[in-house]
């Protein structure tokens, strides 16, 4: 969907977002950053359009000006314009065409390897990034950072789309990307100008009511889960797919098939020096 046709007002983006269920108040801020975030979806299908030198400056600074715990920066971004390499980025996430399509694809890195050669410079052992927080504090920056990087691209008219596929197969994507010890690919985003043709819209999300919770945990009643159930089918109807939310929960935590190689991402961090105790 060109970007014209999702509404401006931040009214209008709130109701296209909750997918016609009641729509929570959202106030209209100066620099019309709320109305863009609630208009995001992703794009799979991209234009020939380049994506010029400073462009990919400005996206990765933007990344740079995202949170990062207690500055320590631990993640890094890996920039594939090329078509060979990207085609070989995209055969090792699940080979997805619209990798290969997009004129810019990034690879967010989970990255102690900067403070891993400062330590042993120091004369001391990175015992630290033994743990799990270790780990995870790399998969949040990078995280963070991507985040960022999405909400800069739309601003600047691109369209974006996630690839948590690059945990695939971790391990071969992280020799591929030449990437040293105690880091891992965390996530891929493919970015470009969304084709004409592209049919993507926003896709309705969870009620409030489901996902917040005031001072303490409120279990979701299973008929508000039903209900929000009905209106993303229904959604997915309308651009030729078929299942509805909890289909696609419950396979995702019944079937290890799911995690396609995934599954074996904790001796892949093992064996990249990050054995996440």
């Amino acid at each position: 969907m060109a970007e014209h046709r999702i509404p401006d007002d931040p009214a209008a983006a709130a109701e296209a977002r909750y997918g016609g269920a009641p729509a929570p108040g959202v106030r209209e801020d100066a620099n019309g950053v709320v109305p863009l975030l609630l208009r995001h979806h992703s794009v799979r299908h991209f234009s020939d359009e380049p994506i010029d030198d400073t462009t990919v400056d400005t996206l990765i600074a933007a990344a740079q000006s995202a949170s990062t715990s207690s500055n320590l920066q631990v993640w890094s971004v890996v920039v594939l314009r090329d078509p060979e390499r990207k085609d070989q980025a995209a055969a090792l996430a699940g080979d997805q065409d619209f990798i290969r399509q997009a004129p810019l694809f990034l690879v967010f890195v989970a990255d102690w390897s900067r403070g891993r050669t400062l330590a042993r410079e120091a004369g001391r052992e990175p015992e630290a990034l033994d743990y799990l927080e270790s780990t995870m504090v790399g998969a949040i920056d990078a995280a963070i950072a991507a985040q960022n990087t999405v909400v800069a691209a739309q601003a600047l008219g691109y369209g974006t789309v996630y690839v948590g596929a690059v945990r695939n197969r971790a391990a071969q994507m992280a020799d591929f990307l030449g990437l040293p010890e105690g880091s891992f690919p965390v996530a891929g985003l493919a970015i470009g100008t969304a084709h004409p043709d592209e049919s993507a819209a926003v896709k309705p999300r969870l009620p409030q009511r489901i996902v917040r919770h005031d001072e303490t945990y409120r279990p979701a009643v299973a008929d508000e889960l039903t209900r929000y159930d009905e209106a993303l089918r229904a959604h997915n109807s309308r651009h030729g797919r078929s299942r509805g939310w909890q289909d696609g929960v419950v396979t995702r935590v019944t079937d290890t098939a799911a995690l396609h190689g995934r599954e074996q991402l904790r001796q892949t961090l093992a064996d990249r020096g990050l054995p996440s105790h």
